[in-house]
């Protein structure tokens, strides 16, 4: 089985994506910031990773840097997930190590859709 991560601040937000993921077939894991998310990466990398962009601790920008310096950290497929849809914020992502972007708030088909384009569905 897949194995997922859903690194975001927002209980309500972990619960909904990890519903979605199980959905999909994924294993779920959870993470409240990019503090948690690393220490669970060093652990278990994930096959891929629902980023949120603005958290305490360590956003998801530092995050995304940090993870692709890691052993197998360029491995995990990693889907920024935030509400700002500027184009700016997006290259951001991108630049920091994203491979993909959605929009909050997101439901199982985008994320399907998404996950296909990845091969993981």
């Amino acid at each position: 089985m897949k194995q997922a991560l859903v690194v975001d601040d927002s209980a309500v937000i972990r619960k909904v994506a990890r519903r979605i993921l199980e959905g999909l077939h994924f294993s779920t894991a959870e993470a409240e910031d990019g503090n948690t998310a690393l220490v669970a990466c060093g652990k278990t990398m994930p096959d891929v990773i629902l980023l949120d962009g603005n958290m305490p601790e360590m956003d998801g920008f530092k995050f995304l840097r940090n993870l692709r310096k890691m052993p197998n950290g360029a491995r995990p497929k990693v889907v920024f997930c935030t509400s700002e849809n500027d184009v700016g914020h997006i290259l951001r992502a991108k630049h920091a190590g994203a491979d993909e972007y959605i929009m909050k708030p997101f439901d199982q088909q985008i994320v399907r859709s998404k996950f296909e384009e990845f091969g993981l569905v």
